[in-house]
């Protein structure tokens, strides 16, 4: 199984989009600092997560998850965790 998660940072909430198909090592790995993009804004909290049987299929969505569009749709996803984290 693949996995596409959205994680957010808790020290500047920013978003990061990725893919992976061991989605609790990968989280751990974001917060070892053993990823360059986000190393510096640690710790991340998995915030969405999506599961796929095929890798493409995977890359495909977190190619649209990091797109224009893509952003709109986890804005509109993720409304309710924003207004309700305030």
């Amino acid at each position: 199984m693949f996995y596409v998660y959205v994680i957010e940072s808790q020290k500047n909430s920013d978003l990061y989009k990725g893919f992976t198909s061991n989605i609790n090592n990968r989280l751990k790995e974001h917060n070892a600092g053993m990823n360059e993009s986000t190393k510096k804004h640690r710790p991340w909290k998995l915030v969405y997560c999506e599961i796929f049987l095929d890798k493409e299929d995977a890359i495909l969505r977190e190619r649209y998850l990091k797109s224009g569009w893509g952003r709109g749709y986890l804005e509109k996803v993720l409304k309710n965790y924003h207004r309700n984290k305030k």
